[in-house]
């Protein structure tokens, strides 16, 4: 990915290595090529997990585990409760931290950085939501065979393992989603 335009003061900027910043011979900005920021949850009830099926692009129709963007400034455990709301209908409680996972935004999409919880139902009405197409629980051996992302793959094997050692990895929090508080 590289910059067409210096965003300080509009002159047109020569391309650059992958992953190096752009500087603008005008002005001297560098322009950063940053990883984007998501969060999203990994929601267990009865030994089960909520899946999304995509409603939008990229790769709309296939499964997601619920999450997205961080808003600017943003929280991740925050945006990841703020996520789930949006999309499911459901509020939720962090219940520890899985893992964060590298990956593209579409095939060709900007780099991102997804950082995923483990999660429990705490109420709300489970419906589909924004950018969500269907929503369904899945056993862990009956997960559907391809995912939105390569990422997820690794995520579902990681929280196999969290399973395996599920009370160290426990970290129980309250989010207030007004003003970012974490209290743990």
């Amino acid at each position: 990915m590289s910059y067409k335009f210096c965003v300080s003061c509009g002159t047109a900027l020569e391309e650059s290595a992958p992953f190096s910043p752009q500087l603008c011979n005008n002005c001297g900005t560098r322009h950063y090529h940053n990883s984007k920021p998501c969060s999203g949850a990994l929601v267990v009830q009865d030994g089960r997990v909520l899946l999304a099926r995509r409603g939008v692009e990229p790769f709309k129709g296939y499964w997601d585990i619920p999450g997205g963007f961080l808003e600017a400034g943003e929280h991740p455990e925050v945006g990841a409760i703020r996520e789930l709301a949006e999309e499911t209908g459901l509020r939720i409680r962090l219940n520890g931290l899985l893992g964060m996972y590298m990956d593209r935004y579409g095939s060709d999409g900007a780099w991102i950085i997804n950082i995923y919880y483990v999660a429990e139902v705490l109420g709300g009405t489970l419906a589909v939501m924004d950018d969500v197409a269907a929503l369904e629980w899945f056993a862990l051996q009956d997960l559907p065979g391809e995912f939105a992302f390569e990422h997820q793959n690794q995520v579902i094997e990681d929280f196999k393992q969290w399973l395996e050692n599920k009370e160290s990895n426990m970290k129980k929090y309250e989010v207030s989603l007004n003003n970012q508080d974490i209290v743990q």
